[in-house]
């Protein structure tokens, strides 16, 4: 199982107290006079906020979040980066270089807290990971807020929607509401165009390979890969999974018939693995994405609830669709 797959059983798992802190972060002064637009407020999976002022010390972990940061001009505020699962665009690359690592992977809690951090904004679930000691309630007990990417607390399907009230509330958030509305906009535009290529093509059937062996690990219906897949002219098999990620058997797989695998492409299996462990499957053999050779491959970056959405969505409908190319 994928670490994105056991993202959402570590947002329940017990809270433990946070010891032992390396670093601290002193409490904000109740009688500061708020930054202009604060106070601003926000629900964000359930833990209620309050920001008087941007936050001006960020620890990000997990890469879309890191590229939410730097899409909105927000590099100076960032004091540490962790967890990145292939490479970032090239035009943050400069400024992402400037940022420390503070962990090749999850920061240790005492790690994290040496960063001296006022905010820690995670992309998955498991960023949060209370029997590690970076629960987000132990966080807030060293005055340290935190921001949690929404695709990992919503009740139903994410769209993308989803994305774009991300996008604001984080905007609002730093006090950069109109650099978020201005990438909205151009979002907005960017998935039109997109929309208006497809029109009358016929949506293809899609087995979403993430890995996994005796199972396999795809994509379920409910997080934002399923709606890419839609909105670039295909249909994802395994969308009545409840879950962003999920495993499935291979039975399964056989028995829906894809008629492309979209391979996720990130971490020390390569691409070519993937495929051959498909390719070489007897079971898998009269699959017709597999009997065909259908393949797509996307970086997984490009698939979670991040800046990349928009530009991912008409590279996947590229590859369902070829003739698109044209």
């Amino acid at each position: 199982m994928s670490r994105r797959s056991t993202a959402a059983l570590a947002a329940a798992a017990a809270l433990l107290p946070l010891t032992g802190c390396v670093g601290t972060t002193p409490a904000p002064d109740a009688h500061a006079k708020p930054a202009p637009g604060f106070p601003y407020t926000v629900d964000n999976c359930g833990t209620k906020t309050t920001y008087t002022a941007p936050p001006k010390r960020v620890v990000t972990m997990n890469q879309h979040v890191t590229e939410v940061m730097l899409e909105l001009g927000l590099a100076k505020s960032l004091v540490g980066t962790a967890y990145l699962d292939d490479k970032v665009l090239p035009k943050y690359d400069k400024k992402y270089k400037a940022v420390p690592v503070v962990a090749k992977e999850y920061p240790s809690k005492e790690t994290l807290l040496a960063a001296n951090p006022d905010f820690v904004y995670g992309g998955y679930a498991s960023a949060f990971d209370a029997k590690q000691g970076r629960g987000r309630d132990d966080l807030a007990k060293s005055g340290i807020k935190s921001r949690l990417n929404i695709e990992y607390c919503s009740d139903g399907t994410t769209s993308l929607d989803d994305l774009y009230r991300e996008i604001t509330e984080v905007g609002r958030t730093f006090g950069v509401p109109d650099r978020a509305q201005k990438w909205i906009a151009g979002a907005r535009t960017a998935t039109a165009a997109t929309e208006t290529r497809l029109k009358g093509t016929k949506p293809l059937s899609v087995f979403v390979y993430d890995g996994g062996d005796k199972t396999a690990s795809t994509a379920g219906g409910v997080g934002i890969g399923n709606e890419m897949i839609k909105r670039a002219g295909g249909r994802n098999v395994f969308a009545d999974l409840d879950k962003p990620f999920a495993d499935a058997t291979w039975e399964q797989v056989v028995a829906r018939k894809p008629e492309i695998v979209v391979i996720y492409d990130y971490g020390t299996t390569t691409v070519e693995q993937k495929k051959q462990r498909l390719l070489t499957d007897p079971a898998l053999k009269d699959v017709p994405a597999i009997k065909n050779k259908r393949f797509a491959v996307m970086p997984l970056s490009d698939v979670v609830l991040g800046v990349r959405a928009p530009a991912a969505i008409e590279k996947l409908a590229v590859q369902l669709h070829p003739e698109l190319k044209k």
